[in-house]
């Protein structure tokens, strides 16, 4: 079993890291008051109660996010709890231990949910972003896996009620309730909400009776279904909390989130309101429901009451309970009096508790979401803490406090980025200076609503020290006698200014100027990385990137010394107090650089007797060993003397007796590198720290279980150095941590991985990868190599080349009397008239010796480097051995071997002749082929002028683009293989969607065709008419006209006229169709203007088509616009263009009958087009066929009063006859087609005059005029038409007896489904006998069928009007106004007596005869 412990003592007083943002459930509450909440990858544990909190451990495990968190809830067992990560791990925890039980990680991708049933001890079930649900079982760690929905999951939640169902929150804004106990099955979808759901809960009860009382909702309620089911809230990012009815699978209830004003606060409506909707049922309040707002307000919610108010503000009592910014995690606690808390986690950082009973706060626990660079104490406010965070935020916390031991106020206004430096006036209570990362230096009145005082001087990189000293030139010029101070900062560039805090808009002064000026100095400055002032103010040290120390005599900082102890950074220097102490300790300075020794240095003979020369010191008063990383943050005790407490990259904080140079005390309770320490002022055994775990710790020195920093390589190294005195220069070749003892994530059992690299504090706690750490203390962009530790300077070292000759280069390597007999040997070999007995040079034990002999020992020796490389598969070596030896076709051979090749070799190939060259040349490009290096594989080709080859290799890989520019630049412009590549490319671009690439392509290679067909694909307006230019351009008329009629079609159905004429006006053959438009437009202009259709939104219109004051009848526009506009009149030229015109209009293709308005109104003007061009041929037959057509496409097309205005615009006189005054024309049917035509239209026209007459009746109440009603008389009397009622009186007949099949049929399938019982077989049978049978109603249908083929087939080309309801209209009228002569109203009668068959009609009839 893995365990993981929280190493040291817990910390008396601590602000945790900011809670988790945007997780569902990352805080949970045990029965026994024990809170756990996710902060980054860490769950910290908190003891809470109604009056108070602390922190008391930490769960540490995690890689990522923790994303959820919960308690067993189980009498017991409350003590174990589980957390998720985005790890996609799930661990389970001892919270009394603090201990890891066991880890599981059934998950493939982040976990996103997670939550232990209250029902079953041992049930956990997870959920991830993928989807997938995972069922731990505590007590075997076994896991069971479903996918109940391919979709992200957000939160999820088992039922108090029934172990087995567990609700799903996904981030479409869909619940899923699911049967874990039958692998996920799923119950019901919840459909509702319309964006991510936050939250879930269940209702505290089970059944759904008692949860309404509203009248409305008791029908939802009743039933059965509430006695079996449970109510779940649901919240979501849309704003509402819902309420569902789980066993119906319903919601019943829908709340909305107010928009509360906050007061004294002002509404920025440029800012997109944040919102996450966490909501909570309370257990002990069952009609109650609690939900966060949209700017950190908590509701509570009763759903017994109705109306708009449902809802109870907490914290109304008084100012500032409320979070600042949105809630994200709710969770409750019932305590042993019967009361209940709620805690609420929030993006401000704050953790709150409530009463449920009040709704007023209890307390506050702020949290940090950033790593904490400084922590210092006010010299003059005692227990006055002043906290700089990563967060962009200053905290003062009274320490001190009796009443609230979380006394803190947050500062933010001016600061804007990482607080990185804090330093406190020495004498005036309640200013705090404060740097940044982005290099600002300001002041705050923390005593004071002012917003902070920021100094014009900016830094060029991250303040890391601030100082308050006594003011040197020019600030301290007019200032003598005077007490006053300057603000001194320090930043990564290196630079030191000095600020006047009376004149922060003043330009700061840097004090080099006066330190060279001061000590004649000429070359420039080590960059300076930190200062400290004596508390006397009469000496100040400045420390260097070079690692020196200097001290300085104010107020001219003429140089007294320099300490050259220390070989890496400065990070932190401190002088001893100088009260309750001896003289002196007072001029003892500690310093900690980037190495992990702190020096203690006694300067009291430099300050007391100031030399004429700076000295240089080179030996330390006291050497403190222990810390195995860097130091980066010191503080003398107050109460003690010589005593220092350090802070350092391994993670602890070592106590000191400075005099004794022995560690005291460490402090292990950070995860994580520290940053920032100080010692209470009031209590002597108290420290604070803080560090890259976003937390400040205090802690008693006395209660801590170690006394020493952990051990690790690197201190096992120091101390030999130290008991040895050795003064070894050269490093270890191994790097610190990975040797030795293994390296934990908890400090205290090893050393820490050491890096300089921090991890940059997450601005939003939630990231799901954060980016890596805060910035390093001290560090410039001249000093990043140098401040690595050991364990990073192995790593950057330059890599030094693998030898070529590394059997001879190890032969220099042996004893030193062994290369003395080399030396010998070689005089031998080189003077001796034969070499000793033996000793072959280059071979053998004298391989070595063939370098210094003659050019055989040589060749000798090279071949036994070439063996030892090819054992060490070093084949690039042996090439370049045998390139020297002159061996180059077998260099080359070996290289293509091996895939060795390199251009350096290429070029010397040309050496051993053309053919060599070519076939390296060739085996290159494989080589680089197989690398994936294909434009420098084809420029090799090229160097061989095997152009189409390099080509061709590039198209081979898709790299079209570069393929037609070598093509192009190489090959003759006629070349087919040019053609071929912009057909593959226009392929390849057009299956991607890019079809202006995919054009461009066809058009290079000649086919405007296929290029404007591309360009059409994507069939919008814009790109119809691109298509149409270019198929003109290209000459492709036939295709032009096609795509610019396409897009005019589309322009006109959008009502845009003007753009529709203009397209068309480009194509010569295309006239007939603008004549189309133009009959379409006045048509579309006259019925909008009479109120029958709606408006376009961006309609156009040409003046020609306004609305006239004295209109004329539509065919007289028609005809006038076409003459003005186009020059087509009566009078053209016998040629024919007409003829051809009207025949080009009939190829036209009608739309589907339940076409929408926009075409419908299209092929009504198609036909009255024709029409036109029929009169102007003279064609009456044909004109008053398209008439009808244009009049009956609108009513059949539903369009009663566009049919109507229609009419009324053709014949305004409500004659048909009578077609044209302006033109004299009256219409005549002489065939029979056009004789039922004209009959047709006239018997509409008086349809809907009909119509007219009988609602103007209706409206006015009034009697007919005798001569109206003598023309009713005469009018209306075509619309009683007893061959067409005949006709469709058979029509209706006709459908009467499918529509009875059709029963009769469906009955029969239903009965052979579910037979009937015996015992109503009978009364089924009986039942039958009155009905007509199948074969019966199959005769009628033939009967009726053939009586419809006998009647003549213009009745049936060209109807009238429904007779039958003419007939009824004209009875009513009749009878109501007296409108209707006797005769017609008689002619109605029999024609309904003789055709009103149908049921409808006979009871209509009935109701005028009685």
């Amino acid at each position: 079993m893995k365990i993981i412990r929280l190493q040291g003592a817990m910390a008396d007083r601590s602000l945790p890291a900011s809670p988790n943002w945007y997780c569902s459930r990352c805080s949970d509450v045990s029965s026994s008051g024990l809170l756990g909440v996710g902060a980054r990858n860490v769950v910290y544990l908190i003891d809470v109660s109604a009056s108070a909190c602390r922190v008391t451990g930490q769960l540490v495990g995690h890689a990522d996010l923790v994303s959820g968190f919960s308690f067993c809830q189980h009498a017991g067992q409350n003590h174990v709890c589980a957390s998720s990560s985005t790890d996609g791990s799930v661990r389970f925890w001892d919270s009394n231990s603090r201990t890891l039980v066991r880890e599981q990680v059934a998950h493939q991708t982040p976990v996103s949910a997670l939550h232990w049933s209250p029902v079953d001890k041992d049930l956990v079930v997870s959920g991830d972003e993928k989807g997938v649900v995972v069922c731990h079982w505590f007590h075997t760690g076994d896991t069971a896996s479903f996918f109940p929905e391919p979709r992200t999951i957000v939160c999820l939640t088992c039922s108090p009620h029934t172990w087995s169902s567990v609700a799903i929150g996904y981030k479409d804004g869909m619940i899923v309730l699911v049967d874990v106990s039958k692998k996920g099955e799923v119950m019901h979808r919840l459909r509702g909400h319309d964006n991510e759901i936050h939250s879930l809960a269940w209702s505290p009860v089970s059944g759904e009776s008692a949860l309404f009382s509203r009248a409305e909702d008791d029908e939802a309620n009743g039933g059965s279904a509430g006695e079996h089911g449970c109510y779940l809230a649901s919240g979501s990012k849309d704003q509402t909390v819902r309420v569902w009815s789980t066993s119906r699978g319903k919601g019943v209830m829908t709340l909305k989130l107010p928009f509360l004003k906050r007061r004294a606060s002002a509404v920025d409506p440029g800012v997109k309101e944040r919102i996450w909707l966490s909501v909570l049922w309370p257990p002990g309040r069952p009609t109650e429901l609690v939900s966060s707002c949209f700017s950190g307000e908590l509701l509570l919610w009763d759903l017994t009451k109705g109306g708009k108010q449902r809802w109870t503000l907490f914290g109304s009592s008084s100012e500032g309970q409320n979070h600042s910014r949105i809630v994200f995690n709710t969770s409750s606690l019932r305590l042993q009096d019967g009361g209940e808390l709620l805690f609420s986690t929030s993006m401000d950082r704050e953790i709150k508790c409530w009463d449920l009973k009040t709704l007023s706060c209890c307390w506050t626990l702020f949290s940090l979401g950033g790593v904490v660079y400084s922590l210092t104490f006010s010299p003059v406010g005692a227990g006055c803490l002043a906290v700089g965070a990563g967060d962009n935020m200053i905290r003062v916390w009274n320490t001190l406090s009796s009443q609230n031991k979380y006394d803190i106020r947050t500062f933010w206004q001016g600061v804007k980025s990482k607080v990185t430096a804090l330093a406190w006036h020495p004498q005036k209570e309640g200013t705090l200076s404060f740097g940044t990362e982005d290099g600002k230096v300001g002041i705050y009145e923390v005593f004071s609503s002012r917003p902070p005082q920021i100094s014009s001087s900016y830094h060029r990189k991250t303040v890391y020290t601030l100082a308050w000293g006594p003011p040197v030139p020019p600030l301290s010029f007019g200032t003598a006698g005077k007490q006053s101070f300057g603000l001194y900062s320090c930043a990564g560039e290196g630079v030191i200014l000095q600020h006047d805090p009376a004149k922060l808009s003043s330009e700061a002064t840097d004090i080099d100027r006066l330190i060279k000026d001061t000590n004649d100095i000429k070359h420039k400055l080590s960059p300076h990385t930190d200062l400290s002032w004596k508390p006397d103010g009469k000496v100040v040290a400045i420390g260097n990137e070079d690692g020196c120390i200097d001290v300085f005599q104010a107020p001219n900082l003429k140089q007294l010394c320099s300490v050259q102890q220390h070989h890496k950074i400065i990070n932190s220097l401190r002088w001893h107090h100088q009260h309750g102490s001896a003289s002196e300790l007072h001029t003892l300075l500690a310093s900690g650089s980037s190495n992990a020794i702190v020096y203690v240095h006694d300067l009291r003979s430099v300050i007391e007797n100031p030399p004429e020369t700076p000295v240089v010191l080179t030996e330390p008063y006291r050497r403190l060993c222990g810390h195995t990383a860097k130091i980066t943050g010191m503080a003398w005790s107050p109460h003690h003397s010589a005593r220092l407490v350090t802070a350092s990259y391994d993670g602890t904080a070592q106590v000191w007796d400075v005099l004794e140079e022995a560690p005291i005390s460490n402090y292990r309770g950070h995860v994580g590198y520290l940053l920032s320490v100080d010692w209470s002022p009031v209590d002597p055994d108290v420290i604070w720290t803080g560090g890259k775990d976003f937390t400040v710790q205090e802690w008693k020195v006395s209660q801590q279980e170690f006394t020493k920093p952990p051990k690790g390589r690197k201190m096992s190294t120091l101390q030999e150095k130290k008991k040895s005195g050795s003064k070894q220069k050269k490093k270890s070749k191994s790097a610190p941590g990975l040797g030795g003892d293994v390296v934990p994530k908890m400090n205290g059992d090893g050393e820490k991985d050491l890096s300089e690299e921090e991890e940059e504090e997450v601005g939003s706690t939630s990231s799901m990868h954060p980016p890596g750490a805060s910035l390093e203390k001290k560090s410039s962009s001249v000093s990043r190599s140098k401040e690595k530790p050991p364990a990073d300077l192995s790593l950057l070292k330059k890599k030094k080349p693998r030898s070529m000759l590394p059997l001879s280069t190890s032969m220099d390597h042996r004893p030193r009397e062994e290369l003395l007999q080399d030396c010998v040997t070689l005089a031998a070999v080189r003077h001796a008239s034969a070499p000793p007995a033996g000793c072959s040079p280059g071979h053998g034990d004298h391989v070595h010796l063939g370098l210094f002999a003659d050019r055989r020992a040589l060749r000798l020796m090279l071949e036994a480097e070439e063996e030892g490389h090819v054992q060490a598969g070093h084949f690039d070596s042996v090439v370049y051995l045998r390139l020297w030896s002159g061996d180059l076709q077998g260099a080359l051979q070996l290289a293509t071997e091996k895939g060795e090749l390199n251009d350096h070799l290429l070029s010397v190939a040309a050496m051993a002749g053309f053919e060599a060259w070519s076939r390296a040349v060739e085996a290159y490009v494989r080589q680089l082929c197989l690398q994936e290096q294909y434009l420098k594989a084809a420029s090799h080709l090229l160097s061989i002028n095997r152009v189409y080859e390099a080509v061709d290799l590039l198209r081979s890989h898709k790299l079209f683009r570069e393929a037609i520019a070598l093509a192009k630049a190489r090959l003759a412009p006629d070349e087919p293989v040019l053609k071929e590549l912009y057909g593959g490319w226009a392929a390849v671009l057009e299956k991607d969607g890019h079809l202006s690439a995919a054009a461009k392509c066809h058009l290079a290679a000649g086919s405007g065709f296929d290029a404007a067909k591309v360009i059409a694909k994507k069939n919008d307006v814009a790109s119809l008419r691109t298509a149409a230019g270019v198929a003109r351009i290209s000459g492709e008329g036939a295709l032009a006209q096609t795509l610019a009629l396409r897009c005019a079609k589309d322009l006109a159905a959008a009502q845009d006229w003007l753009t529709a004429q203009e397209v068309l006006s480009g194509q010569d053959d295309l006239l007939v169709h603008r004549l189309h438009l133009c009959v379409a437009e006045l048509l579309t202009v006259e019925l909008r203007d009479a109120g029958v259709i709606p408006a376009a939104s961006c309609s156009s219109t040409h003046t020609w088509a306004e609305p006239r004051k004295h209109p004329a009848s539509i065919q007289d526009r028609v005809r006038d616009v076409w003459e003005e506009e186009f020059g087509i009149s009566a009078n053209a030229p016998e040629d024919g263009s007409m003829e051809a015109l009207l025949q080009e209009l009939r190829s036209v293709e009608s739309p589907a009958p339940t076409a929408p308005l926009k075409q419908v109104l299209l092929q009504a003007s198609l036909h009255l087009t024709r029409g036109v061009l029929s009169w102007i041929l003279n064609d009456d037959a044909q004109l008053l066929k398209e008439l009808w057509w244009a009049a009956a496409w609108i009513r059949d097309a539903g369009l009663f009063c566009a049919s109507a205005e229609l009419c009324r615009r053709l014949f305004p006189e409500g004659d048909v006859g009578l077609f044209s005054r302006k033109r004299p024309k009256t219409l005549k049917g002489t065939e029979a087609e056009a004789s039922a035509a004209l009959s047709s239209l006239q018997a509409l026209v008086r349809y809907h005059r009909l119509y007219e007459c009988w609602w103007r009746s209706a409206a006015e109440q009034v009697e007919v005029q005798k001569g109206a009603a003598g023309e009713g008389q005469e009018d209306f009397e075509v619309l009683l038409s007893e061959p067409h009622a005949a006709c469709q009186s058979l029509q209706r007949s006709v459908q009467e007896i499918r529509e009875r099949l059709a029963a009769m049929v469906a009955q029969h399938s239903r009965a052979q489904e579910d037979p009937l019982p015996v015992g109503n077989q009978n009364s089924a049978e009986h039942s039958c006998e009155d009905q007509e049978t199948l074969l019966s109603l199959s005769s009628k249908m033939s009967k009726y069928q053939q009586q419809l083929v006998d009647l003549p087939d213009t009745l049936k080309m060209f109807p009238h009007p429904d007779v039958l309801e003419c007939s009824l209209v004209l009875l009513h009228l009749g009878r109501s106004a007296g409108a209707v002569c006797p005769s017609l109203r008689q002619k109605a009668e029999d024609l309904l007596q003789k055709h009103g068959r149908s049921p409808s009609i006979l009871n209509a009839y009935r109701r005028f005869i009685t």
